[in-house]
């Protein structure tokens, strides 16, 4: 069974300002007052995008690496609301317009992953007009809900004769606020209080009591920082953990450039998949990081066994807030990087190093 992984797909902000149905462009930013204004740097460094762009536009050509997948996973990083008050305390608000959710369907996501620092950035009316417009449009979630229970509770996806489960948690590393937990009595984000053996204990006891044979159960994490390379030993202990305990992936996300990545005890760790679609397109600072070069994982597992067959990785570039193919060059530069980071885990952690190899204009994970 093939599952594609992505990572932050946002989909507010400049992004909604060209599709069909923009919302209010009005931003709280210290530096930027109308979500326009970020259309603008993207046009600067890439030429013009004629606007409304079609709903398929920002998938551009990861849509086609999208269809080879029985099941697709994306952490969608924004709220989907024309309402609600800002979030107090943040410096940083996305929200789409929900007339615009066909461009998130348009790549067919089974599962939208809500457990991050944005989708309560309009507050928990924010929260529940963003779980009604997904729910209308049919698209499951996982990571927040109405209440505790909710948040909790994975998205299921019947595919391949089993099934795949998806658990979604936030941490306070990525950002999420401490009050946007959700708990008997609110609505929220599956926050998790730390990455203790007791916290991994009670995922993998919760992962053990819905798994059937053929099933795989991905956990999906939004941690860690915003840029940086380097992975702590407790993140790396905790996604040992869970895959000890009975996930069969894990799948990590918040950074916005690709993380290492690992296979252990033959199944796949993801610590950082960095951004899918965003409208970062032009904004200057962390140019080392080559966040314009993104990132989907098709991951082929036995579901007899959980076990990882075969990686493979699409390299994707943002031009003019549209994923395109990316070029020779580009492809060689990721995956040096990837295989660097990845081989200098490995050693930290005494694990295999993978090897990355190109093959065709992907790249293939070997171990």
């Amino acid at each position: 069974m093939t599952v594609a992984l992505c990572g932050d797909v946002m989909l507010g902000r400049g992004v909604d300002q060209i599709l069909p149905h923009p919302g209010d462009p009005a931003l709280r930013e210290p530096s930027v007052r109308d979500a326009r204004d970020y259309v603008g740097l993207a046009e600067a460094v890439n030429g013009e995008i004629s606007r409304p762009v079609p709903f398929t536009w920002p998938w551009g050509d990861a849509l086609r690496v999208l269809r080879e997948a029985a099941v697709r996973v994306v952490n969608l990083e924004t709220s989907v609301t024309s309402g609600g008050e800002y979030s107090p305390g943040k410096v940083i608000h996305y929200r789409m317009h929900p007339a615009n959710l066909p461009c998130l369907a348009a790549a067919w996501p089974d599962v939208c992953v809500l457990a991050n620092n944005h989708v309560l950035d309009f507050g928990r009316h924010g929260l529940e007009e963003t779980l009604g417009a997904l729910a209308g449009a049919g698209l499951s979630v996982a990571g927040a809900g109405r209440d505790e229970r909710a948040a909790r509770r994975p998205a299921i996806v019947p595919a391949g004769g089993g099934r795949v489960l998806v658990y979604a948690a936030g941490t306070e590393s990525s950002g999420v606020p401490a009050d946007w937990a959700a708990t008997s009595e609110r609505s929220g984000v599956n926050l998790l209080p730390d990455l203790s053996e007791a916290t991994a204990a009670e995922i993998t006891a919760r992962v053990r009591r819905a798994k059937r044979p053929g099933d795989i159960a991905v956990v999906s994490l939004h941690w860690g920082s915003n840029w940086g390379y380097h992975v702590p030993a407790c993140r790396i202990r905790f996604a040992h953990m869970l895959i000890d305990g009975g996930a069969d992936i894990v799948h990590g996300h918040s950074s916005h450039h690709p993380r290492p990545l690992e296979v252990y005890q033959g199944k796949l760790v993801l610590y950082g998949c960095g951004d899918l679609i965003d409208d970062y397109e032009g904004i200057p600072g962390y140019e080392r990081f080559r966040d314009d070069l993104r990132l989907v994982y098709l991951a082929s597992v036995d579901p007899a066994s959980g076990r990882l067959t075969g990686l493979r990785l699409v390299p994707l570039a943002a031009r003019r807030m549209r994923l395109e193919r990316a070029g020779e060059q580009d492809r060689a530069w990721l995956r040096q990087v990837l295989e660097e980071i990845s081989r200098e885990l490995g050693e930290e952690t005494g694990s295999a190093a993978p090897r990355i190899e190109t093959e065709g204009g992907d790249l293939v994970l070997r171990w």
